[in-house]
């Protein structure tokens, strides 16, 4: 089976990559080659800018495909090209949209794909929703043959969980104190590249999957206040938490609170029957206690991966101190 790529080296769709190649699959990356991870052995490369159309039909040539997966079309504007490049030309084409577009706050636990799309909190989101009804018109009307991914909060090893990512370690080791949005008692859901892409592979060439929309996660759901600690665990230490409300997050830094306020601040856990149908077998074997061993080690591995932003380490000094000013904790 002939599969390309758009992207193709990035933290979920490496271990796509990998496990396409393993699998047999003749794996073709349209990219730039411009990523800091390298390119899977056994990938074909087509290097060409997907936003550039006349670069992309040059790269592309003659190939038809048997499944065309773009892993970085973040608005409309972006896949419109698309259905004019691989029109007749690939048997299925796969967007990678998000979980995130699902309705925030869910109004019923677990979410289903059958959950409403709607997010007001969070453009990101909102851009997502309506790159897939654009695609669920062209499936509606030319039956272009479109398959809607959406991932959750997907990690590989170089990916810490929280808002400010080693920042955040660095404040734990050196005892300072840590933002937890909320109570930390939302529900959240981590899902291991690898695992992930199990799912994915098998999405690949499945006729099944056409028209479909369907979200692929882990079925273990942990708090933030879990999350925070087995973050800490992994890296020789304690937290020392602060629990701060979101909507004051929002206030001081925007772009934190819409990620918050628009996904993380609400529980997310999601009913994984219909991948588990479409892809006999699935199921998410990593946890993320043992996930962030892998992260750990990576951090711990190169001093120069130990990055710490220190507008973002201020700006948790300036909120802790306000906020316990007028709540002591």
């Amino acid at each position: 089976m002939k599969v390309l790529f758009i992207g193709g080296t990035g933290i979920i769709s490496s271990a796509c990559s990998q496990l396409a190649i393993q699998s047999g699959l003749d794996l073709y990356l349209l990219n730039r080659g411009q990523s800091a991870r390298p390119t899977p052995v056994g990938a074909t490369v087509l290097h060409g800018d997907i936003r550039n159309q006349e670069s992309a039909r040059a790269a592309l040539g003659n190939h038809d495909f048997d499944a065309v997966v773009n892993w970085i079309a973040f608005t409309p504007d972006q896949v419109e090209p698309d259905l004019d490049l691989f029109r007749g030309r690939t048997g299925q084409y796969v967007f990678i949209s998000s979980a995130s577009a699902y309705q925030t706050p869910a109004a019923a636990l677990p979410i289903t794909e059958s959950t409403i799309l709607d997010n007001p909190f969070w453009q990101y989101s909102r851009n997502k929703i309506a790159c897939e009804e654009r695609l669920v018109k062209a499936y509606r009307d030319e039956k272009f043959p479109i398959t809607i991914v959406r991932p959750s909060h997907t990690y590989d090893r170089t990916l810490l969980p929280m808002d400010g990512g080693y920042t955040v370690v660095d404040r734990m080791l050196k005892g300072k104190k840590v933002i937890v949005h909320g109570d930390g008692s939302s529900l959240w859901t981590l899902t291991h590249h690898a695992d992930f892409a199990k799912g994915f592979v098998g999405l690949l060439g499945n006729s099944r999957a056409i028209g479909e929309a369907i979200h692929i996660t882990n079925d273990e759901w942990l708090s933030w206040n879990q999350i925070f600690e087995m973050v800490a665990h992994a890296f020789g230490t304690t937290p020392k938490i602060v629990h701060v409300p979101s909507d004051l997050l929002a206030a001081y830094d925007p772009n934190w609170g819409a990620g918050l306020l628009g996904d993380k601040a609400h529980s997310s856990l999601f009913d994984n029957s219909k991948i588990k149908r479409l892809v006999p077998g699935y199921m998410a074997m990593i946890p993320y206690s043992r996930g962030v061993e892998e992260v750990a080690a990576w951090y711990k591995g190169d001093p120069a991966r130990q990055k710490v932003n220190e507008k973002f380490d201020q700006l948790c000094d300036r909120i802790i101190s306000s906020y316990e000013s007028i709540w002591p904790q």
